[in-house]
């Protein structure tokens, strides 16, 4: 399997971003990613994809969109759908019919921003999703960079500082968020994917007399991804390369990195079984044992969980293993220490063992 690196959750001026989307491109070819993922609200711009291609490196151009009813009050019920091909805006009212037909028209969606506070220093409202009868959605976005701002910024002061140094804000995906993930998958008996959401806005921030532009393309590209493996590398032919990036998000074959920590480049979590050896996202028998493993590039504080507990881990290491015959839902959480904190590196998507 290749690893390709790709960003997932963007705007441009077609909605309410400060960019075009050349100058997403550009931005994601010089932080070194592989491909985005643009979702701008309720509007698909199909003709949008193409690659940027400078010497040997090239990135790919997708185009989704973020979903949602613009006549609800309060907001939110935001649903990132990708890999349809017709606007599915006018389902927006109704969230389940929305995903059926998401559905339907073989495209992958994903809860955006599950749970998220206000920005009080900036007026801003939260937009977390409304409605949990819901079912068939392809996974939720764990981890939602603008989200975590607005967590981290609940003063005039602290979104100063966050907006300011950004590099010192990421720390974690929200914990309510994470023990909605374990809930879910408990629940649904399913897959359910967790994708890491830049949110790229590249936002122009007005306070009184103060004008800052935070948080640029190229800035949350650099910081935050999602790892995806795939068969191998991007050909160069879009319906080939998308039809690949969609079928591993689809399958969990993915995890999702604070690259501003150190590079996650290389990150490997497996199970060995009498069948052979399976990544992240497969489902295995577990009747014959199981032997997991997690491989960092360097060493760093590894967890392992089973349904949602925690059940081992290890301190500055590089490799975690664990023998077992117990069926369960097995993911992996990785820590460093950064900038005077103990952060978030690396959250795998589960092995699943019946």
């Amino acid at each position: 399997m290749e690893e390709i690196l790709v960003g997932i959750h963007m705007h441009t001026r077609y909605s309410d971003g400060n960019g075009s989307h050349a100058d997403l491109l550009k931005a994601a070819l010089k932080a070194g990613l592989d491909a985005i993922i643009v979702t701008d609200h309720n509007v698909l711009v199909q003709d949008a994809e193409t690659y940027l291609q400078e010497k040997r490196r090239k990135v790919l151009l997708l185009v989704g969109e973020e979903v949602h009813d613009q006549t609800l009050k309060g907001g939110g019920s935001h649903l990132l759908v990708f890999g349809h091909n017709r606007e599915l805006a006018q389902y927006a009212p109704n969230p389940q019919a929305l995903i059926n037909q998401a559905n339907s028209n073989h495209g992958l969606s994903f809860i955006a921003h599950p749970y998220e506070d206000t920005l009080p220093a900036f007026g801003e409202a939260e937009f977390g999703w409304r409605n949990w009868e819901v079912k068939g959605f392809t996974g939720i976005e764990l981890w939602n960079q603008l989200s975590e701002f607005k967590t981290r910024s609940q003063t005039l002061p602290g979104a100063i500082r966050n907006a300011l140094f950004p590099r010192g804000m990421m720390e974690a995906p929200l914990e309510r968020t994470v023990k909605l993930w374990d809930e879910l998958l408990l629940k649904h008996k399913q897959p359910v994917v967790a994708i890491a959401g830049n949110d790229a806005h590249n936002l122009i921030i007005h306070k009184g007399p103060i004008k800052v532009h935070i948080y640029t393309y190229e800035f949350q590209f650099r910081s935050f991804s999602n790892h995806v493996m795939v068969p191998n590398l991007l050909k160069g032919e879009i319906n080939q390369d998308r039809a690949m990036i969609y079928e591993a998000l689809a399958n969990g074959h993915t995890y999702l990195a604070n690259d501003q920590i150190h590079s996650a480049r290389g990150f490997r979590y497996t199970v060995n079984t009498k069948d052979g050896t399976f990544i992240l996202g497969d489902r295995v028998d577990s009747s014959s044992g199981l032997t997991f493993q997690v491989r960092l590039p360097i060493h760093g504080h590894i967890r392992l969980f089973k349904d949602g507990k925690m059940i081992k881990e290890s301190w500055d290491r590089e490799i975690l293993t664990h023998i077992t015959t117990e069926p369960g839902i097995y993911r992996v959480e990785v820590y460093q220490d950064y900038l005077g904190k103990h952060r978030a590196w690396i959250f795998s998507n589960p092995i699943y063992a019946f």
